[in-house]
């Protein structure tokens, strides 16, 4: 559910990021961006991707999550505060979760790149094509590149997760044992003042 709220309000945001970041993109500024988009495609523009931002995010986080236990068990099976542990099994079930999402990710960028008049990636699609929906996206990715196109960018988006949820993962376990160990010294002092 976490995943499904946060998908919901960033998805605009995520839409107006990659236009701005498209080679020669049209656009000065985000209002800019924002604006043409509404004018241009309706505000549907902005959650054409949703649907394939949550089955990217969803398959995503449970990868994240269940490979970073997993590497708990076997580099810190008695769950200790190790910060070294927490950032090896940080980083890399980053890296596992973003190489097997890639695909779906490349899908999501071509969905939220292409411009109405203009087709989308370069001129890859026809001009005036539009393609909607998951099924099309990975169709067009894969007439123009066969399956190596769904990996392009798969090393920037490992390189971009790995750190991204080595932090994550390091400053949530760092919270959790100071937390921890003030709850479980004011309950010594608690017993201690009966």
């Amino acid at each position: 559910m976490a995943t499904v709220l946060h998908d919901a309000i960033m998805n605009p945001a995520e839409v107006v990021k990659q236009r701005l970041q498209m080679f020669n993109s049209p656009y000065r500024g985000v209002l800019d961006c924002m604006g043409a988009l509404l004018r241009r495609e309706g505000p549907a523009s902005f959650y054409r991707s949703y649907t394939t931002q949550l089955t990217m995010n969803v398959p995503f986080q449970a990868l994240h999550f269940m490979t970073y236990e997993y590497l708990q068990e076997l580099l810190n099976p008695h769950r200790q505060y190790n910060p070294s542990s927490h950032v090896v099994s940080g980083a890399l079930a980053g890296a596992v979760a973003a190489a097997a999402t890639t695909p779906l990710d490349v899908c999501k960028t071509l969905l939220n790149t292409q411009e109405a008049a203009g087709g989308a990636v370069g001129a890859a699609v026809p001009s005036g094509r539009h393609i909607s929906g998951l099924g099309e996206a990975f169709r067009t990715v894969y007439r123009m590149g066969g399956v190596p196109a769904f990996f392009r960018g798969v090393q920037a988006r490992i390189i971009y997760q790995m750190p991204s949820t080595a932090i994550s993962w390091s400053v949530y376990e760092f919270f959790k044992y100071v937390l921890t160990k003030r709850r479980h010294q004011r309950r010594l002092r608690g017993d201690g003042d009966r």
